[in-house]
């Protein structure tokens, strides 16, 4: 007998949620796998949260009341990119490798297909970031193109990895 997995349940990002996220991307580990800069504050991810609106949709992951994961999702504005979607996502070092990021992108594809109507839907990675690679393609995404000194990472340039799912229709 194996012991039951653990309670994560997927929410909309509120304010309840803002010194979770802020924390989880402030995490150092969590930091230098996304776009962001580190310490972040309350105040920056509030100024986000306030964004929300149709186009955007922003999911956490809580266990236990403790956000663990979180992914924004926005639909372009461009009226000749409306039919696109991008997403950024991070989860918490001790919870990945654990279906935290799977439940977030599933829930994340299921609006994007089913409410929001995205044909496409595209996110940058870093190359080195195998794990998270794996992931999206486990979801339909496929590696597009590899943009050379795309970001700076500890000091260095890094490269980063243009990947999509193109949602063919039913």
């Amino acid at each position: 007998m194996h012991a039951p997995e653990p309670l994560i349940v997927i929410q909309r990002f509120t304010e309840a949620h803002l010194e979770g996220v802020t924390a989880l991307y402030n995490e150092p580990a969590v930091c230098r796998q996304v776009l962001q800069m580190p310490f972040q504050s309350v105040e920056a991810w509030r100024n986000k949260l306030e964004m929300d609106n149709e186009r955007r949709l922003q999911l956490v992951a809580v266990h236990g009341g403790e956000v663990i994961g979180q992914l924004g999702l926005e639909q372009l504005l461009r009226v000749r990119r409306s039919h696109v979607g991008a997403f950024g996502m991070g989860v918490a070092p001790t919870w990945q490798g654990k279906g935290v990021g799977s439940r977030l992108l599933a829930a994340a594809l299921d609006v994007a297909d089913n409410w929001m109507n995205l044909r496409r839907v595209e996110l940058t990675v870093y190359a080195d970031n195998e794990a998270a690679q794996k992931l999206y393609c486990k979801f339909g995404f496929e590696v597009e193109g590899r943009m050379r000194d795309y970001a700076v990472r500890d000091g260095q340039f890094v490269d980063t990895v243009s990947m999509a799912r193109i949602r063919t229709p039913a």
